[in-house]
């Protein structure tokens, strides 16, 4: 697919703007952080958290619910006492990857200017 030209980028309407779109979908504080952790691994529920312990038991439910229905996690159910569940990152999700490994490296970049 051939870049877009400046004008082209200036004249997208933010409702079908693909960058807009990505936002809508992966935007917020914890679904780029839950995809990262999930980046070509399963993790049960408490693993994910344990993972993440700044996200709350209620925010994670409800982020990974999020990405569930947005197709970008899996939820697998056993049945089995105490119920055992586990997520994955779709194949869509995992498309994620390289824009993920970018984002980790500039925030480190950007963490190492600002502590002076």
């Amino acid at each position: 697919m051939p870049a877009k030209s400046m004008k082209e980028v200036v004249a997208c309407d933010l409702s079908d703007c693909p960058v807009s779109i990505a936002v809508d979908v992966i935007g917020g504080k914890w679904k780029v952080i839950i995809l990262y952790h999930l980046r070509g691994q399963t993790l049960r529920f408490g693993e994910l958290k344990r993972s993440i312990p700044k996200v709350t038991q209620k925010m994670l439910t409800q982020q990974l619910r999020e990405l569930e229905k947005d197709k970008l996690v899996k939820r697998h159910v056993y049945a089995e006492v105490p119920p055992k569940v586990e997520y994955t990152s779709t194949e869509l999700a995992e498309k994620l990857s390289p824009a993920l490994d970018l984002l980790c490296a500039w925030g480190s970049e950007y963490e190492k200017a600002h502590q002076s």
